[in-house]
């Protein structure tokens, strides 16, 4: 039995498994299969497009160089322009059109010395309205609607004395009188008056100012409108005639004295039509009273309470004429609108809660001052009032 058992264990011999290694595998015949050689076809095939990759590849490389070069030379241009809108070069490219009719009066020197100190461009004019003074300026590559190369800038300026603007009034007077409608031209007529009109019909676009010249003294009370004309008997044509052009012609009347004021005004609307491309450029928001930063921000409140001791800080602030320094000696004492409520509260009488905050001091500064009565009165209002159309000043 035991015989038999061993006999089983033996089936394979020693002569047949070397048989078995010599014999070749069917999987080093197929690998042999495909090591075959590669024909002259396949080869320029593989070379053809490894060409084609690589002349790809380079093409892609100079896009990209080409686009980076396109884009420098866009941020190159964009400054240049951002230069050029900067009001101290913006300022350089101006010319202040000045009516000949203007030189008649001896006064204009003053202008014209002033624009030779300040190196500002001018040129003399008989086109036009009359007596006036406006700004060109040469039409960049970007603007479509110049007219030979020239941009006219929408102020305009007419610069008349107080005789002239005597006649207005009585032109006016004549006009109203007549049986038209308010604001039509009359062809016969040839005031300033009529020129003004004329002008305005043909250059919708235009903001005309017009400055009354008076040769008198300023007063010590400053008042630009005690002139003699004003008080005499046409008073209440001077007042018709102003609301006239202020309502139909959108045209706004200062009265100045002496070609100094005129000079002075006429620098300041310069300077201000020089800083407006600058302004548009940079995108300046229509509401100028936000201020930037983190005001405009806002302060970050978390769930533990964190910063609303500055969110009550800076509604303090919110009031008129309060600086930070007035709003933390407040908020220093009452860190909370509801203790500064309970404080109030425990005074005896209504004049006690408006000046419990009066004799704060305000840290900060070259001397030391206080909250002062008037703020603190201000501060009561806005916790205590009921009335949501009360003015806190």
């Amino acid at each position: 039995m035991p015989a038999v058992q061993r006999a089983n264990t033996w089936e394979i011999s020693d002569s047949e498994e070397e048989s078995d290694l010599n014999k070749p595998s069917s999987s080093s015949s197929g690998e042999k299969k495909k090591r075959r050689r590669r024909t002259r076809e396949e080869v320029q095939e593989e070379q053809e497009n490894r060409r084609a990759a690589r002349e790809k590849q380079r093409q892609e490389k100079n896009k990209l160089k080409e686009e980076k070069l396109e884009e420098q030379q866009r941020r190159r241009e964009a400054a240049v322009r951002v230069s050029l809108f900067k009001p101290e070069n913006f300022i350089k490219s101006l010319t202040l059109q000045i009516h000949a009719a203007l030189l008649r009066d001896a006064g204009c020197d003053v202008l014209l010395r002033t624009l030779d100190g300040l190196q500002w461009k001018n040129c003399i004019e008989n086109q036009g309205l009359p007596n006036s003074i406006s700004w060109t300026r040469p039409a960049l590559q970007t603007e479509d609607e110049a007219k030979n190369g020239v941009i006219e800038e929408d102020q305009v300026l007419m610069v008349i004395s107080h005789y002239e603007f005597e006649d207005m009034v009585m032109s006016h007077k004549t006009e109203t009188n007549q049986p038209a409608p308010i604001g039509v031209v009359y062809e016969e007529a040839e005031s300033l008056l009529q020129h003004l009109y004329k002008y305005l019909t043909e250059a919708s676009r235009k903001f005309v100012t017009v400055l009354v010249i008076s040769h008198q003294q300023r007063s010590g009370s400053g008042d630009e409108d005690h002139f003699d004309f004003h008080l005499s008997q046409h008073h209440l044509d001077t007042e018709a005639l102003l609301v006239h052009l202020q309502l139909y012609w959108n045209v706004s009347v200062n009265f100045l004295f002496g070609w100094q004021e005129v000079t002075d005004h006429v620098v300041a609307v310069t300077k201000a039509v020089s800083k407006r491309p600058y302004k548009a450029l940079c995108g300046e928001p229509d509401l100028g009273f936000c201020m930037d930063g983190s005001w405009s921000a806002g302060v970050r409140v978390d769930r533990d309470g964190r910063g609303l001791a500055q969110v009550w800080t800076r509604q303090i602030q919110q009031l008129n004429r309060v600086s930070p320094a007035l709003a933390k000696a407040v908020t220093s004492v009452y860190p909370s609108p509801s203790l500064l409520l309970q404080a109030y509260e425990q005074q005896p009488s209504e004049e006690e809660r408006r000046r419990l905050l009066a004799d704060l001091t305000v840290v900060g500064g070259a001397k030391e001052r206080r909250v002062g009565p008037e703020l603190s009165g201000r501060i009561h209002r806005l916790l205590t009032s009921q009335n949501p159309h009360l003015m806190l000043d």
